[in-house]
């Protein structure tokens, strides 16, 4: 007997059918002696209807309120849940965030995990319940709903995973697994058997879609074996996994691209200590990430231009902060665009073996694609590239680097 933790994403419970679809797989899991805590997110479409609800009564609206609305999606799904279960002879109820409870911090429509009290969870299991938890959701230290961000049902599954020291987190989505770039661009892209959570974080955090970057974050830390699989298909799925698992690792496991990027460049600010500190506090004060940054020295060795990327959405909250510092920085010119793509490489691989990098940058040249930006890391090298470029240079660096199919 196992203990096993099932998510299922909105597109596994878009509508009714789709909800006793799953509570069948659901069954199956039952039916084979497992014990089986399910969560769920909302009815696909759903959060963004109610997020749009939000914004239209108030666009600069109440965090506290916020989150009262668009958790109300997840508390609709995991009830269908559970009847659909009971309709089929398996014993299940179901469980909101705060009822469990789900402790959170108080940073609503963005909470983090505190702690999880499954002390009636795990009575529930061990009688043989199916426990239908609500995923997204939490309680704050003010009793007030919580939300854990877009995407946080993985968190909240991983989450739960570790606190009922489940076997397996199995994330049910779309899609049958991990490939090792997007498919929808390069039709040779495999699925991928095993990645480690290191390979698995990176693609996440680059623009993979498949899981949430902070429930990878989580499942590493707290060492939860994640299984991404289709709602749709009874194929094996891609086990998340220690790096000590996984046998022979290969050299490059997946090619990810972000078109959520753009570009801005400061022209010649003074080559002195402090200038960074100058440009980027701002920019953290206010809450916008700064991921690529790239420095270069004029001849006189006096200014430099300093280069940067942020995501695209606050690209121009990004330039009201740099321009409304413009005396603090003293830089002479402001360029700036969003037809920017960033594209990466990544494998574990990578810290045995040299002349990975060179690989990327020779195959972008041979098919004249100009790099504007490089970042790296010990398993990951990543490139800003113009927006127009992505699917060639994807395709490019997947044949390079050996990962098409037969």
């Amino acid at each position: 007997m196992a203990r096993i933790v099932m998510k299922f994403g909105g597109t596994s419970v878009a509508d009714v059918e789709k909800i006793k679809n799953v509570a069948r797989r659901v069954k199956r899991e039952v039916d084979a002696g497992n014990q089986v805590a399910v969560v769920v997110s909302a009815m696909s479409g759903k959060t963004n209807e109610l997020v749009g609800w939000a914004d239209t009564i108030s666009p600069l609206y109440d965090a506290r309120e916020y989150d009262v609305i668009v958790s109300s999606g997840e508390q609709v799904t995991v009830g269908l849940m559970a009847m659909a279960l009971q309709s089929m002879d398996v014993p299940a109820r179901s469980w909101l965030g705060w009822q469990i409870p789900i402790k959170t911090d108080g940073a609503h429509a963005k909470a983090r995990i505190q702690s999880i009290d499954t002390t009636e969870l795990d009575k529930r299991l061990d009688a043989g319940e199916v426990v239908c938890v609500a995923g997204f959701q939490g309680i704050a230290p003010d009793n007030r709903i919580t939300t854990l961000g877009r995407g946080g049902s993985d968190t909240s599954a991983v989450a739960l995973a570790a606190a009922l020291k489940a076997d397996r987190c199995d994330i049910y989505t779309d899609v049958e697994g991990v490939y090792t770039t997007d498919p929808r661009i390069v039709p040779k892209a495999r699925k991928i058997e095993k990645i480690t959570y290191e390979e698995m974080l990176e693609l996440a955090s680059l623009g993979a879609k498949v899981l949430q970057t902070r429930s990878v974050e989580m499942a590493m830390n707290h060492r939860v074996r994640v299984q991404v699989r289709s709602t749709f298909s009874d194929a094996e799925g891609t086990l998340v996994v220690d790096e000590d698992e996984i046998v022979e690792q290969e050299v490059v496991s997946g090619i990810a691209y972000s078109r959520d990027e753009a570009k801005i460049t400061l022209v010649k600010v003074a080559d002195k200590p402090g200038t960074a500190a100058t440009i980027f506090g701002p920019l953290a004060e206010a809450n916008i990430n700064v991921d690529m940054i790239v420095q270069n020295i004029s001849e006189n060795g006096n200014s430099t231009d300093m280069t940067f990327t942020v995501p695209r959405g606050e690209f121009k909250r990004a330039l009201q902060v740099i321009e409304g510092n413009r005396e603090k920085i003293a830089y002479q010119e402001l360029l700036s665009t969003s037809d920017v793509t960033k594209v990466s490489i990544i494998g574990v691989g990578m810290r045995s073996h040299v002349g990975v990098a060179r690989k990327m940058f020779e195959t972008l040249a041979e098919k004249g694609i100009n790099i504007q930006v490089i970042s790296t890391s010990e398993i990951k090298v990543s490139v800003l590239i113009s927006e127009e470029y992505t699917e060639l240079a994807v395709r490019a660096l997947h044949t390079a680097y050996g990962l098409d199919a037969d």
